[in-house]
């Protein structure tokens, strides 16, 4: 079996199509474009196998139907929203076999940023579209505060050296908000530092891993008494606190 690869395939101002690949078979999460999936796999003489959606905002599915005109191949899409290409639906503890790059993921279910958002997860990676982010979490779009606050607790779970392929390049923004709350938080500055670095050379932040968002992640971090005092939330709940950051960063 020839080594997996990932790679982080540039759409839009901000997004990442994630390909997962061999040297001769593909996978695509979240493709919110076609053409510069197809351009890669012309490349790099890769054939797509199927398309993983996470939910269905347009920049995560937009690109679906030209890319099932270019190979009509399997998509597995959640259980819990609609969609008008043909597809595998998938809710909580469904599990969608790779074989052709020897993968298997387990499907969670994260309701939140919308009501139907899932990712997939194995002991090595997630993909979590717009739950959480690499030092941030997705807007709640649809969802409630206590529901997207339970599926962020539930990531928090996981094994810390899972690896984080969310779906946008919003690592410096998140960063310098963190800052905001925790500013004496030494982990945050080291990554601040980090990502700066990596932007200046047009270098992807992600993927990350859930222990660094653990040390640095303001909505993993909620119980830390630096963010609830400068959060201004009314009282030191994890709830109250998780909805008084997300409502500062949707003005940040």
């Amino acid at each position: 079996m020839s080594m997996l690869k990932i790679t982080p395939i540039p759409a839009f101002d901000d997004n990442y199509i994630w390909l997962l690949h061999n040297e001769t078979d593909a996978f695509v999460v979240d493709p919110g474009e076609a053409l510069p999936v197809i351009d890669f796999l012309h490349k790099n003489s890769l054939k797509l196998n199927a398309i993983l959606i996470t939910h269905h905002h347009a920049d995560h599915i937009g690109g679906v139907h030209q890319l099932l005109d270019y190979k009509n191949v399997t998509v597995y899409a959640p259980q819990y929203e609609n969609y008008t290409f043909e597809h595998i639906a998938v809710g909580e503890n469904a599990v969608v076999n790779l074989p052709e790059i020897a993968l298997q993921f387990r499907v969670l279910w994260l309701p939140g940023h919308t009501l139907g958002h899932i990712a997939y997860y194995n002991n090595d990676y997630l993909f979590c579209g717009d739950t959480l982010f690499s030092a941030g979490c997705g807007r709640l779009f649809e969802g409630t505060p206590e529901q997207m606050l339970d599926s962020l607790n539930r990531l928090k779970q996981l094994n810390p050296a899972t690896k984080l392929f969310c779906t946008h390049e919003y690592t410096a923004k998140n960063v310098a908000f963190a800052l905001t709350l925790e500013p004496s938080n030494l982990a945050l500055l080291n990554r601040q530092t980090e990502v700066q670095q990596l932007r200046q050379q047009q270098l992807p932040t992600l993927p990350c891993t859930i222990q660094l968002e653990l040390a640095t992640n303001p909505f993993l971090r909620c119980s830390q008494t630096e963010i609830w005092k400068n959060s201004h939330a009314e009282n030191s709940q994890e709830l109250s606190v998780f909805t008084a950051i997300r409502t500062l960063r949707n003005h940040y």
